[in-house]
């Protein structure tokens, strides 16, 4: 797998004057992870992988990653693949755990680091991927959770990520929000229940969700557990992050825009990643979303 070092890959490097919103993205979510926690990517999401494998050639080479569908331990793949499941992800894994142990380390309070998303994420950062639509009325069965409840409740920090944040309004203004007051179910648990409980009050290892990252910015969680706007990205505001939110939010009062990624970790992400697998996550707009980067004299 590439690594951020080399001339040739340098040369490169210092061409690139741009990012792409996905490598933003990716770089951001790099960031909430830290070095030397053990940490598990999930399944289905190139963002995640990515972010998983920039993070340990850059802040964190002590991160111990396990990788989502084959469990693998600190794996190299020479690139991307179009499904997380291919075992060319898993080359030269250090060796593999099942998926007994996966859940035994958590449970144990010994995984670190998770990262989970829904159809549905609140102001608490609880997220649905169970359903939408109530027992009365079921208006879309989703795939459910594959584990997430347990390992929202066990696993030491949370990382949330959306890519489809932004919302558009139909004919009748109406919008259909990812960002909600309200889960219609709670597949996985953040900081206060659907009847406001608060988390600490339950017998769980871990610590809940300390981040959202989305395509429009990046959320924090306050002392009550509430979302707190923290970054908005060169092209966004507070007040578009709020048109795409259906609950309010506070924001916080050091509001920054986000760092952009050094144009070494672009073309470690551009190496890793050459069919572009991570821009299935984005819509045909953001896909075209850039960010110049800032020359340095």
């Amino acid at each position: 797998m590439a690594s951020i070092s080399g001339c040739s890959f340098m040369n490169k490097a210092a061409k690139i004057k741009s990012c792409t919103l996905g490598e933003l993205m990716i770089y951001q979510i790099a960031l909430s992870i830290e070095d030397g926690v053990l940490a598990f990517h999930g399944f289905g999401s190139p963002l995640v992988q990515l972010a998983l494998h920039l993070a340990k050639r850059n802040h964190a080479p002590n991160l111990v990653l396990v990788a989502g569908a084959t469990y693998g331990i600190n794996p190299t793949p020479a690139f991307l693949t179009p499904t997380t499941n291919d075992f060319a992800m898993n080359r030269d894994a250090e060796c593999h755990l099942s998926i007994e142990e996966l859940f035994d380390l958590a449970s144990s309070g010994r995984l670190g680091r998770m990262f989970l998303s829904g159809l549905q994420i609140d102001r608490w950062g609880n997220m649905n991927v169970t359903h939408l639509g109530n027992e009365e009325r079921l208006t879309l069965k989703l795939p459910g959770g594959g584990g997430g409840c347990n390992l929202s409740c066990d696993v030491g920090h949370i990382t949330i990520w959306t890519a489809a944040h932004r919302t558009h309004a139909d004919d009748l203004g109406r919008r259909r929000y990812r960002l909600v007051n309200r889960c219609d179910f709670v597949t996985s648990v953040g900081h206060r229940t659907a009847d406001g409980l608060l988390r600490s009050s339950m017998p769980y290892h871990g610590r809940g969700p300390d981040c959202i990252v989305t395509d429009l910015g990046i959320f924090g969680f306050n002392a009550e557990g509430h979302a707190e706007l923290r970054f908005v990205y060169p092209d966004t505001s507070i007040e578009l992050v709020s048109e795409s939110t259906e609950f309010e939010f506070p924001v916080a009062d050091n509001l920054l825009t986000a760092a952009l990624p050094e144009p070494e970790m672009i073309e470690f992400i551009r190496q890793l990643d050459p069919l572009k697998i991570h821009e299935r996550e984005l819509s045909q707009d953001d896909r075209v979303r850039t960010f110049e980067l800032k020359r340095a004299f």
